[in-house]
């Protein structure tokens, strides 16, 4: 039973990996493609090869959020904790997205587990109680702060850039934003595939340890491999659905204000990622991002109804993803 757990935590780790691959995907290429910097089809190639390399090209992040973010028990009830908590991460991003509302696939994830796991304490679970205090200041706080930081980051970001640009045309302008939107559309899906690849890398590890069969000390290059290939082939399948809601939907921006977006949601996933070793929504940083350098035209052109809408999506996840890990926890209890 346990080995067949395991499979399972397995299958749906790489289904929450394929959904945020094609979920998230418009986050890379939704400012590059309104201001006409990359075509769809090079859009979308290039952000499922830099997600793979992303995910390959670091596991700390993994190791820290395996190591803080909830101690499973061991055997059967760990392992059901997991699976719950995927499939409630996996439902609620399949739901986000026929919607076309951005959501962050972390926060439903976090929510997810963290659900299922105090529902496993009602039917007589261990309780893993005293390490939902890491939750707040490890995950939560970065998660809830870094939306504000990036919008007043691309907001101040367009004065500078706007200044440097003074002597230069308006055609010259925008085609050296538009080269620099692809080459931050790169770096971007890069700190993607960095951020969300190692969350899955960090479940299948706490599975692993659950199942008996790791120590969690290490990532295994085969996890590397199958967190990264399921969220490239998930962001190779493209989501065009949320690519219009971000481009067209909140607020009309040009090359300059596409490019100073860019740049602060790829910088703020890099740090986040390599040197702060923190967990960063990199739907809501971008999403964040573009409405702020949008605002700097005014804040009249912002639109306020789509963007309320995207407020409470992103209000209710974590609360909605953690009901839905309680009630898949339970309806799997009598199998554990």
């Amino acid at each position: 039973m346990t080995t067949a757990l395991l499979v399972a935590v397995i299958a749906f780790a790489g289904c929450y990996a394929f959904i945020n691959g094609f979920h998230d995907v418009s986050n890379s290429v939704a400012a590059a493609l309104r201001t006409r910097a990359l075509t769809p089809g090079a859009a979308v190639v290039s952000a499922s090869v830099f997600n793979l390399l992303g995910a390959l090209m670091s596991t700390t992040l993994a190791l820290v959020l395996a190591d803080l973010f909830i101690k499973l028990p061991a055997g059967s009830s760990g392992l059901g904790i997991l699976i719950a908590g995927l499939a409630a991460a996996c439902a609620w991003g399949l739901w986000t997205w026929l919607r076309r509302m951005p959501s962050s696939s972390t926060h439903a994830l976090v929510g997810g587990i963290v659900g299922s796991g105090a529902a496993s304490t009602l039917v007589g679970g261990q309780s893993i109680s005293e390490s939902f205090r890491v939750l707040w200041d490890q995950i939560a706080l970065p998660l809830l702060l870094s939306p504000v930081i990036a919008f007043v980051l691309a907001y101040l970001l367009v004065y500078p850039v706007m200044w440097l640009m003074r002597y230069s045309s308006l055609r010259r302008g925008d085609a050296g934003n538009r080269i620099a939107q692809s080459v931050l559309s790169a770096a971007f899906s890069l700190g993607h595939g960095m951020q969300d690849g190692q969350r899955t890398m960090a479940v299948i590890v706490l599975g692993l340890v659950a199942a008996g069969y790791s120590t969690g000390g290490q990532i295994p290059w085969g996890v590397q491999l199958f967190a990264g290939g399921a969220l490239a082939a998930g962001a190779l399948f493209g989501g065009w659905r949320i690519t219009h809601t971000l481009g067209y939907r909140l607020v009309r921006i040009d090359p300059l204000r596409g490019m100073s977006a860019q740049a602060v949601a790829t910088a703020m996933l890099f740090l986040g990622g390599l040197w702060l070793h923190i967990p960063l929504s990199s739907t809501q940083t971008m999403t964040s991002a573009i409405v702020g350098a949008g605002a700097n035209r005014r804040f009249a052109a912002v639109r306020f109804i789509p963007l309320r809408e995207i407020l409470v999506t992103w209000l209710i996840t974590a609360p909605a993803a953690a009901l839905l890990g309680g009630i898949f926890f339970l309806a799997l209890s009598p199998l554990l």
